[in-house]
């Protein structure tokens, strides 16, 4: 650590790397979480009492503390991003991961940098991606093709799930919509608010869908394995109130680049946990098309050289 930093710029710089350490981690590993969960557990209504729970605590334990209440502004704008990241992004790969592994669920949403590249490019005032982030993007969607379309796609001896396929390149370009959202929209000063109220929004929009769709019918309390609960217990505590929240400081605190790096470390995290705990393995086609996402997910997010105006 540098000792010429003030003891503020210490404790910011040891906040980032405690905040990438658990969106690297704790992200990574809920992909098992989810595929365990929806084992037994209806997938929207599982996603829904996750962030709604989650939310609401956050949001309550947040008011005890003082902590300003969102405006009516703030409240607007956390609701259009928490369903973009959460019922959008969150609720489709619950859903996907029904019929998809975790593993490669895990890849697919990898692709979430390259779709940061194409909105931020096409919103109004964007940014135009460089050919170093056009190249990136070609190679990033090329890999997908792969992935999808060769023989053997999925794990050794799997079949191809289209709809879910589907659902996972939907639910990254979703959930690169919300975090663009989220960062050139107002929100509270308190990152840890902003969660909760996107978390409250998001959780609410999803528990919607599960109604709609008659997932609450469908569901007992005493069939759901135990494994299941507790993989619930775990989103809740790490993957929400934890991550989501680091996630969320990441976004006001960092810049687009580095956050994307936890898209080449997720996928890697998931695939050793799928393949430690569940036993899925990859065919080999599936490892070439992974290397080739993730080498467009590089490409699109380091820095250009000589970057377009």
């Amino acid at each position: 650590m540098n000792p010429t930093l003030s003891p503020q710029a210490r404790r910011a710089r040891t906040l980032l790397f405690v905040c990438f350490t658990i969106v690297y981690l704790v992200w990574g590993s809920t992909y098992l979480a989810i595929r365990v969960a929806v084992e037994t557990l209806p997938p929207f209504l599982l996603a829904g009492a996750r962030f709604l729970l989650a939310g609401v605590v956050l949001l309550l334990w947040l008011r005890l503390r003082g902590t300003a209440w969102p405006s009516r502004r703030q409240w607007r704008h956390a609701t259009i991003v928490g369903v973009l990241l959460l019922a959008g992004g969150n609720g489709l790969v619950v859903w996907a991961e029904q019929s998809v592994p975790s593993a490669l669920a895990a890849l697919l949403v990898a692709l979430t940098p390259v779709w940061f590249a194409l909105l931020e490019w096409v919103r109004p005032r964007g940014l135009r991606p460089s050919v170093q982030a056009v190249i990136g993007i070609v190679v990033g969607f090329g890999g997908v093709v792969l992935l999808v379309f060769g023989q053997n796609a999925l794990l050794s001896g799997g079949t191809v799930n289209y709809w879910g396929i589907l659902a996972l390149v939907l639910a990254g370009a979703s959930w690169a919509a919300g975090s663009l959202w989220s960062r050139y929209h107002d929100h509270p000063a308190s990152p840890w608010m902003t969660a909760a109220a996107q978390m409250t929004s998001g959780g609410a929009a999803l528990l919607v869908i599960a109604l709609v769709r008659g997932e609450a019918g469908q569901f007992a309390a005493g069939h759901a394995s135990g494994r299941s609960w507790l993989a619930l217990a775990y989103l809740v505590v790490f993957g929400s109130w934890v991550a989501f929240s680091a996630y969320i400081y990441l976004l006001k605190a960092s810049t687009p680049p580095r956050i994307a790096t936890y898209a080449y470390v997720n996928p890697v995290i998931a695939v050793f946990l799928g393949r430690l705990v569940l036993g899925e393995t990859l065919s080999q086609q599936s490892l070439w098309a992974a290397a080739i996402i993730l080498a467009g997910v590089v490409i699109t997010t380091l820095p250009a050289k000589n970057p377009s105006p």
